[in-house]
């Protein structure tokens, strides 16, 4: 970073505030309203404090939008926003992994309400989510999660620190589908290896291997040689497609 420059977004390095005060004049008109200017301020909330960025939520949801639009129109575009701000040197480390942590403590502080708002009754599958061995971010899995358990999946979600504990967690249990969250390229290779000799040994001969996450986005012909799906798509389009995939449980005779 440059001497002198300031790491800090434009509104807050002018001192402007970013709380609900920025939100209560805005109007919004159907589900594509959280634009970017509202990205924006929510970032700019998510640097200020915990409280601040909760203000910007609770703001959107006094003017209509569903917790299911705020992750998906909000949060998580506001994620990549923090990361476009580290990478272009808006942002030090240590303010970006701040404001990301607020960010995901959104999600936990919200899920109660979250899985509450449109839930499905339990379908009988199990799904076991997991980042790539040794990842330092987990909060796009999280939310997946939270779809995934609002549509009625049994899910575990898991963070191994290497390869070891990665393949003890494929094979930790029964499970009807596994997702991989690869954020970097630094095991690819060895999930070409892994992934095929892993779903040999799985006692699920059916199960379904999807991966997913920014490699998904940002480089999604590095993910091709794997033996899984690549799903770059959002947390409740992700969902349905896993679903569809499944077998038709069939129902008890009455």
């Amino acid at each position: 970073m440059a001497p002198g420059h300031s790491p800090l977004p434009e509104a807050l390095r002018q001192g402007s505030p970013v709380g609900p005060r920025l939100v209560v004049g805005t109007s919004f008109a159907g589900k594509s309203a959280i634009d970017l200017a509202q990205i924006q301020i929510l970032a700019q909330a998510c640097l200020q404090g915990l409280d601040a960025a909760r203000q910007v939520v609770f703001g959107w949801q006094r003017q209509g939008q569903s917790l299911e639009d705020i992750y998906t129109q909000g949060i998580t575009p506001c994620a990549r926003l923090l990361g476009d701000w580290w990478c272009s040197d808006r942002l030090d480390f240590a303010m970006t992994t701040i404001a990301s942590s607020h960010l995901q403590q959104l999600l936990h502080d919200f899920s109660g309400e979250f899985l509450q708002e449109s839930p499905q009754a339990a379908n009988g599958h199990s799904l076991l989510l997991m980042t790539e061995p040794g990842a330092q971010h987990s909060m796009g899995l999280f939310m997946l999660s939270e779809f995934f358990k609002r549509a009625g999946w049994l899910v575990t979600v898991a963070v191994p620190q290497d390869v070891s504990e990665f393949k003890r967690l494929f094979l930790s249990d029964w499970f009807d589908a596994v997702g991989i969250s690869v954020s970097t390229d630094r095991h690819i290779r060895s999930l070409e290896v892994l992934l095929p000799l892993l779903r040999a040994a799985s006692d699920n001969l059916d199960l379904q291997v999807f991966v997913g996450g920014p490699m998904a986005y940002l480089d999604p012909d590095r993910l091709q040689g794997l033996a899984a799906r690549v799903l770059a798509e959002d947390a409740p389009a992700t969902v349905i497609s896993v679903t569809r995939g499944m077998p038709r449980l069939i129902d008890p005779i009455p």
